[in-house]
């Protein structure tokens, strides 16, 4: 389940890797503007034999001791499958939450809409989110305010672990809230990190038991951010309701194997060719395969603040500095002009990986126990800074249900003319007054509005669009929604497609 390429600290050799099969091997995730490091590691097996686990624990010293020397910070060790729910747990309070949105007709939606908040308390999804979600904001801010390294422990280090690794991400690095950036982000932490998304999904039908929704999870959580914070991300709701259908469908490799090793080995397979000749693995990335280009303009935030680009005779003055936090942490010392880039960073690296012994990881009892709440309410009593740092509100009823996926599909949910989508064509109206303001009195446009604001003309006349748009169907004769929902519109008419039902696809044969 390793990827290809990955870092660890130099004291470790491939032989190590290969002896204990990449478990007990912190793995750099990802580096704060302060220098401080996200990893992760796969924990190991409690062995029964004595032996075998003296040589684990003298593996892990000899780690620790290689890189321990003052006065690079600690780092704070996290346990995830002691911090939050099973991934038992997450499955069965995602399939409580699913049965709430099987309704079959009127009269069943009526009576689940009288006591739908105590059914949908019983669940356990929302508090699912917020509890995850808590935790994300716990490495922020060891990573933010206390320039704290942070392992995050799991398993197999491919789950959970992906989800909050994912999340501080989305919340630190402006980045990885555009679209190429979460295509990345997405793609280094779970296609290529390993996440098992053919067990996970179930999509050979073979067996329920490693069956979990933790890529769907990360979504729900994401959704949460951009729902509270539009103006932050490129890409919208709509953008993350695709992706996660497009977790089922099975034409598309980004979501389908365990590992990269798996896709690799059954794309280099003798077996995989047609009549027309080998075959070729689609990438769900690659949107015109399923939808047109006015079908794709629904994936784009008009909302969305793009980062002002510094003036020109400010870029030639100023010192270079790497905006983006994906390469190796950045050093807290004066670079040296006869050092290149990359030892000089791999050299913070290996003294920032892991600071302490493992004995000494846990936060030190001086911390006020209320810093996290302090950190929270502190972040949350300032203006946002739409390119900085986000948090997400989890009090109370902030944590919501994810309406545009669940109740896209139920009628009787809909509110025509209303909902966020109403809002949204409301501002895109204030927007389009004020950019035209600034052009008759000769002003530069607004850095704020970004993108083209008619791309989507159809919330030209919000009155007629449902609150789920653009699945919900439109007031009008015509039945076709917006947004097509249907992957196979090249196999046949797109007329035709509209009035069927979803289809079954049946993966229950061998994989290739």
């Amino acid at each position: 389940r390793l990827p290809l390429y990955f870092v660890v600290p130099i004291c470790i050799s491939e032989e190590s890797i290969l002896k204990y099969e990449g478990r007990g091997i912190p793995i750099w995730c990802w580096s704060c503007h302060n220098g401080a490091a996200l990893l992760k590691m796969s924990a190991f097996p409690k062995e029964q034999d004595d032996s075998t686990s003296q040589m684990q624990k003298a593996f892990l010293d000899g780690i620790y001791k290689t890189i321990s020397k003052p006065p690079y910070e600690l780092l704070k060790m996290d346990d995830l499958s002691s911090s939050l729910p099973s991934l038992q747990d997450i499955q069965t309070a995602y399939t409580r939450f699913k049965q709430l949105f099987l309704i079959d007709n009127s009269t069943d939606f009526w009576a689940t809409d009288v006591k739908w908040f105590s059914l949908l308390e019983s669940t356990n999804w929302l508090e699912i989110i917020r509890r995850v979600l808590k935790k994300a904001i716990e490495v922020a801010e060891c990573l933010e305010i206390q320039h704290t390294n942070v392992l995050l422990i799991e398993e197999t280090a491919t789950d959970l672990c992906c989800v909050i690794s994912s999340l501080v991400q989305v919340m630190m690095d402006s980045y990885s809230r555009t679209k190429s950036g979460f295509q990345s982000l997405i793609q280094k932490e779970w296609v290529i990190g390993g996440h098992c998304f053919l067990d996970r999904c179930n999509h050979l039908h073979k067996s329920e038991k490693e069956e979990a929704p933790v890529f769907l999870l990360l979504l729900n959580c994401v959704w949460q951010l951009v729902q509270q914070y539009p103006p932050a991300f490129e890409f919208t709701e709509t953008y993350l309701t695709v992706l996660s259908d497009s977790l089922y469908v099975p034409i598309f490799s980004t979501f389908f194997f365990n590992s990269q090793h798996q896709r690799d080995t059954n794309k280099s397979g003798e077996s995989l060719k047609t009549q027309s000749g080998p075959f070729r693995f689609l990438t769900v990335w690659d949107w015109s395969v399923q939808f047109d280009p006015k079908a794709q303009a629904f994936l784009n935030n008009p909302l969305y603040a793009e980062k002002p680009k510094p003036d020109r005779t400010q870029r030639k003055t100023a010192r270079f500095k790497h905006q983006r936090q994906l390469s190796l942490p950045l050093t807290q010392t004066k670079p040296s002009t006869k050092r290149g880039f990359f030892r000089e960073e791999t050299d913070h690296l290996i003294k920032n990986i892991l600071g302490k012994r493992i004995g000494k990881f846990i936060n030190s009892s001086d911390e006020p126990p209320n810093s996290l709440r302090e950190f929270y309410d502190s972040w949350h009593s300032k203006p946002v800074d739409y390119h900085g740092l986000l948090l997400p509100r989890i009090d109370g009823p902030e944590i919501k249900v994810w309406a545009q996926r669940y109740l896209r599909w139920i009628p009787e949910a809909q509110l025509h003319g209303g909902g966020t989508i109403a809002t949204a064509a409301k501002i895109l109206d204030l927007m389009e007054e004020v950019q035209s303001l600034q052009v008759k009195m000769d002003e530069e446009r607004s850095q704020a509005v970004s993108g083209d604001l008619h791309s989507v003309p159809m919330l030209r006349n919000s009155a007629r669009l449902s609150s789920l748009f653009p699945f919900a169907l439109l007031q009008r004769q015509s039945v076709k929604p917006a947004l097509p929902t249907s992957t196979w519109k090249d196999l046949e008419d797109e007329d035709d497609l509209v009035k069927r039902d979803d289809e079954f696809v049946d993966l229950s044969g061998d994989m290739l």
